[in-house]
């Protein structure tokens, strides 16, 4: 089995993100991580190999500047057999149909996946339509956001929660397949993983390798701009309400009257 498993290099949230000039979020002057979300795609990929057996080859893929090469670093940490960078200055600004475009470029140059698997958003756009775009460009079926997964032969069939129910869906590999934050704790590295993952293939790739013009992609080609940014406000102190006299009750109910959560 071939597992093609698309990761994302995004700035860490607990950092002071900033914006390019051009309104662009800046994913170089700041730390970065592999997504959270893309840990639980990864893990059922994992999964999916240690079920079908040793023959499985699991491909961690992501698309971003040079840095953007630690989350497949992440996901090698983790157990992925090996790693593909695609890296081009012209990718600097790509939105969601241009990444689509060059991730399903380079998942036809990785060769014919049995399972393409992603993340149910990425933390930074949290955007959620990549998979299906990439379904689209690929010619295969999808089944997007599950919350379980089950495979039998070439067969998948998942659950996928939804507001007020939750609906079992099924699909025959090759497929595009997304999962939640439910599907299962991703695994951390161990130390062998991490020195294991060293000696691991990772190849990085231009545009040209994957036969993307620099024109259907980057700024110039998205469909979206974004017009404006503005900084994130200070946090204020906020108010402390002392006890002393029995009326901190009463405070905490005003409080929450006016904010009409109660």
């Amino acid at each position: 089995m071939n597992i093609v498993v698309c990761v994302k290099y995004v700035p860490d949230a607990t950092a002071d993100r900033q914006f390019e000039s051009d309104n662009t979020v800046d994913r170089v002057g700041v730390d970065g991580l592999l997504s959270e979300l893309d840990e639980y795609a990864v893990e059922q990929a994992l999964q999916l190999k240690e079920k079908a057996g040793d023959d499985t080859e699991v491909t961690a893929l992501c698309i971003g500047p040079e840095k953007a090469v630690d989350a497949v670093r992440k996901a090698l940490q983790m157990g992925v057999d090996k790693g593909v960078h695609v890296s081009d200055e012209a990718i600097a600004g790509s939105d969601y149909a241009a990444t689509s475009l060059v991730l399903a470029k380079a998942i036809e140059k990785i060769g014919q996946p049995d399972v393409v698997m992603c993340g149910m958003a990425s933390t930074d756009a949290s955007g959620g339509v990549v998979p299906a775009m990439l379904a689209e460009r690929l010619g295969l079926p999808q089944v997007t956001l599950a919350a379980v997964v089950e495979t039998q032969g070439d067969q998948v069939r998942i659950k996928r929660d939804g507001d007020t129910a939750t609906e079992v869906i099924g699909g025959q590999m090759p497929l595009v397949l997304s999962v939640t934050d439910q599907s299962g704790e991703a695994r951390y590295p161990s130390f062998k993983g991490i020195m294991a993952a060293k000696k691991k293939p990772l190849e990085t790739w231009s545009l040209s390798d994957i036969g993307v013009d620099a024109g259907q992609v980057g700024l110039d080609a998205a469909w979206t701009a974004v017009d404006d940014t503005t900084a994130r406000p200070p946090r204020t102190a906020g108010e402390i309400v002392k006890d002393e006299d029995g009326s901190g009750a009463t405070a905490l109910v005003e409080f929450l009257a006016s904010k009409k959560f109660i």
